[in-house]
């Protein structure tokens, strides 16, 4: 049976109402509804159903844009061939976002390229599907923005994005060496996101190392101790995740075949 049509009329009032994308599935849902003599309410239970999940999974898309997360970087898109090892239990409870609802933190350690970055963005990405407010940006470039911030007179602006999101990723952390002016910024959002919301961090060097990248060692120690009395350890150990990703000339060859 060929689907419904939709008559002109119908098409109008969905569009002035704002409902337009109801006609994507309509036709189907009304051959189906037939079909089965559905009962009105749970037609219009249907349609309205497609309708909030449309609306949910824009929603997701546009809170993962504005969060700066990477739009490859899903839990389903993982290479689990990858020769790499972490805790999946770990994994499975953090993807719940319990952390998230009682404000805790996450450490993501492990050495270049075995997927910290892609499990943090993939986490995000979870959290922007529940509602929630994320931001990610790599350590280097948020102090970089602080730094200039305070020179334009919008540090308290900047600060603001970094406290008030529910979920903020810092990614590449103490990989270089902060001054004291960084050292003092680092202490406050530590200080204030113990407060107001959860953080995932990701860093080539576990906890016991971030003392030697700040340049005031007791703001150092208190930031360290804030972040880590509340914080899930992720450890990933093994090869490069990357080097898999490696384009090589097997792999055109395979193409052109």
């Amino acid at each position: 049976m060929s689907p419904e049509t939709i008559s002109i009329d119908l098409k109008k009032v969905l569009r002035r109402l704002k409902l337009s994308r109801m006609l994507d599935t309509l036709p189907e849902r009304l051959t189906l509804a037939r079909q089965q003599k559905m009962p009105h309410q749970d037609f219009l239970l249907i349609v309205l159903g497609d309708e909030a999940s449309r609306r949910d999974t824009q929603a997701a898309s546009l809170r993962a844009h504005k969060a700066q997360l990477d739009p490859t970087h899903h839990l389903e898109n993982w290479d689990d061939t990858a020769n790499v090892t972490f805790s999946q239990e770990l994994l499975n409870e953090l993807a719940s976002l319990r952390f998230v609802e009682s404000n805790l933190n996450v450490d993501i350690v492990g050495p270049v390229g075995v997927g910290k970055t892609f499990l943090a963005h993939a986490l995000g990405h979870i959290a922007c599907r529940r509602g929630h407010s994320v931001f990610a940006v790599p350590a280097d470039r948020m102090l970089k923005t602080l730094k200039q911030a305070r020179l334009l007179d919008t540090y308290e602006a900047e600060l603001r994005k970094l406290i008030g999101v529910d979920l903020l990723i810092v990614d590449d952390f103490a990989l270089d060496a902060m001054d004291a002016l960084q050292s003092r910024d680092v202490y406050d959002i530590f200080a204030e996101r113990q407060r107001s919301g959860s953080m995932i961090v990701t860093s080539n060097r576990g906890m016991d190392e971030w003392l030697s990248a700040f340049a005031d060692p007791m703001r150092a120690q208190s930031a360290i101790d804030r972040f880590n009395s509340a914080a899930y350890d992720l450890v990933i150990e093994g090869e490069s995740y990357r080097s898999r990703q490696k384009p090589s000339l097997q792999d055109e060859k395979r193409g052109r075949s």
